[in-house]
């Protein structure tokens, strides 16, 4: 552990007061409610009013909205989500008053120390269901772990569970190599790819940020063998590699045309069978992800086909909202090209009559950078519905737009506001389509509208 968390281990104690910056965050959260749950007094700011931010109000934790510095006299540390920067008022006034600032993922580095299994599922797709998977897994084993999820697990009513077990399960993400902060036992790698060019430089620097991620395993890493860009971030590391072919020491077999029925062999033994309730290849790979875990954490694989039966998905990974004119409408968080060529492939098993795409870019850096390759995937859709782009942590400083998708791809439809995309949805969808709201921003309320104006 680096010495900023030993730092910050003398701060996590009872009767501390520590105060979050972002508190409303997918991440921010939980680890709100954990540290109260560790008898700490918590308190936390966030820019906006949101169901999250109630839920922890009604959980006894003092929320404002808005960030100042009054906001944080009387506490003894701030914890920040890497969206707040040095220059918000909340962290400026923190260390001219001398209180110590740290990283949300430290807090969580310190915490799963305590624990004597640290199973963190990093990747730069699917790490949410992944973790979500594993949590079904370990809970059908009654292992009753603690689990941090960035996302709405319906089996736990929340992104995230405190328990009693030996066990914690955390989603590990690399922005900001915020993972590097993290002690793991076992380190799962799903995938490796070009993401997150804000902060990282190129493909490159993103498999360094994922090897000194695995190199922080005390135990074992697990990774994907199919991925060329894993096998190229951890050359020279050894490691448990999980696949679709039988080269992988964990890979499925006798695999369905859907993608849903198969079973998983490790190290050359039959471990279980599954029936998934998703669908495409790349819940099949998210499913070995998890069992390989179980599987070396020693649980059995009549837990594992139990559990994962169960798994519907987390929280808009391919969420089933409603119907809408005779279709079937979804919600998904696919942000990235490769998310978007795995949700699609997956689309096209379910038995439709079109896909019907609604999506919203997810900050103008992504969309900048892997503007060629969003276009080629978009293209898939029968019918391309695009939101202007959600700004998230960024400003439009590089002059792109969703317009300028629209305009390489010719039928598309490009919706300044939800509300367009709502009416656009509803004028458009027919008996049969798939319609899917898709994106990393607030697009699955267009989705939600739309229905509302049918209801």
């Amino acid at each position: 552990m680096n010495s900023r968390n030993e730092a910050l281990r003398e701060y996590l104690q009872p009767g501390k007061r520590v105060h979050l910056v972002g508190i409303g965050g997918v991440s921010m959260r939980p680890l709100g409610l954990v540290l109260k749950g560790m008898g700490m007094i918590v308190t936390g700011s966030d820019m906006n009013a949101s169901v999250s931010t109630d839920e922890l109000i009604s959980k006894g934790i003092a929320v404002k909205i808005g960030h100042s510095e009054e906001n944080i006299i009387g506490a003894d540390c701030i914890i920040r989500t890497a969206a707040a920067h040095n220059d918000n008022p909340e962290i400026a006034g923190a260390r001219s008053r001398g209180i110590p600032v740290f990283e949300r993922a430290q807090a969580w580095g310190v915490i799963m120390q305590a624990y004597k299994n640290a199973v963190c599922f990093a990747g730069t797709h699917g790490k949410t269901t992944t973790t979500s998977m594993a949590t079904h897994i370990f809970m059908e084993a009654g292992a009753d772990p603690t689990v941090m999820i960035g996302g709405y697990l319906p089996l736990l009513k929340a992104g995230h569970r405190v328990g009693n077990g030996d066990t914690i399960i955390l989603e590990s993400c690399e922005y900001c190599d915020s993972f590097l902060n993290f002690t793991p036992t076992l380190a799962v790698i799903t995938n490796v790819e070009a993401d997150h060019l804000d902060y990282f430089k190129d493909l490159q620097d993103v498999q360094k940020s994922f090897r000194r991620f695995a190199e922080l395993a005390t135990d074992a890493i697990l990774a994907n063998g199919d991925d060329p860009h894993v096998a190229d971030a951890l050359d020279g590391l050894d490691y448990i590699s999980f696949g679709l072919t039988e080269n992988n020491r964990i890979y499925a077999k006798n695999i369905s045309s859907d993608g849903r029925h198969f079973d998983v062999i490790c190290d050359g033994v039959f471990y279980c069978h599954l029936d998934l309730l998703v669908f495409g290849i790349h819940n099949v790979q998210n499913a070995l992800a998890a069992a390989g875990a179980a599987w070396y954490l020693g649980i059995p694989g009549e837990a594992v086909a139990a559990g994962l039966s169960t798994f519907t998905g987390a929280d808009r990974r391919m969420q089933y909202k409603g119907e809408l004119c005779g279709a079937r409408l979804y919600d998904d968080y696919a942000h990235h090209p490769d998310e978007l060529a795995a949700t699609l492939a997956a689309l096209r098993l379910m038995d439709c009559k079109r896909v019907v795409l609604a999506f919203q870019p997810h900050t103008y850096t992504r969309t900048k950078a892997l503007f060629d390759d969003f276009v080629l995937q978009l293209k898939k859709a029968d019918v391309l519905i695009v939101a202007e782009i959600y700004a998230a942590r960024e400003r439009n400083t590089i002059g792109i737009s969703s317009r300028d998708l629209v305009a390489q791809i010719p039928g598309s439809i490009y919706c300044e506001t939800l509300q367009d995309v709502a009416q656009q949805i509803t004028q458009i969808a027919q008996p049969g389509d798939l319609v899917l709201t898709v994106g990393a921003g607030d697009i699955f309320r267009a989705g939600e509208m739309a229905l509302e104006q049918k209801m």
